[in-house]
């Protein structure tokens, strides 16, 4: 299915991704993402994940119904402490493998939903 009629020119969309990187709207990203319908920006995160690394979703958690995200070649699931942390502060995180989460956030986003996909590489 080509979802590109769907998607309106300023829209972000995942073109592509691959081991280190990600091709999102013809720029390369050679680091993780946080991608919104109308931007995206290099995430700096810890590992393992914590409250911290997700501040700038939860600076703007009125405006964001689900965040995907992306744990690189298979799903890796977030602290279930964290978790309750983040969904306290407003978030719902859905944890799956990048490649799932460049899809979904693909669809999502050409359904205008209030999408963010935090996005780790492969």
């Amino acid at each position: 299915m080509d979802l590109t009629p769907l998607i309106e020119a300023d829209q972000k969309i995942v073109h592509s991704y691959s081991a280190g990187q990600f091709k999102i709207n013809g720029q390369i990203y050679k680091s993780a993402v946080l991608i919104a319908p109308h931007h995206v920006v290099e995430w700096i995160h810890s590992d393992p994940l914590c409250l911290n690394d997700f501040q700038p979703l939860i600076d703007v958690a009125d405006t964001i119904d689900v965040i995907l995200l992306g744990t690189g070649a298979r799903t890796e699931f977030l602290n279930p402490d964290l978790k309750l942390k983040l969904r306290e502060k407003g978030l719902h995180v859905e944890s799956m493998d990048t490649g799932a989460a460049c899809r979904t956030y693909n669809v999502l986003m050409s359904e205008a939903r209030r999408v963010v996909a935090a996005l780790i590489p492969l």
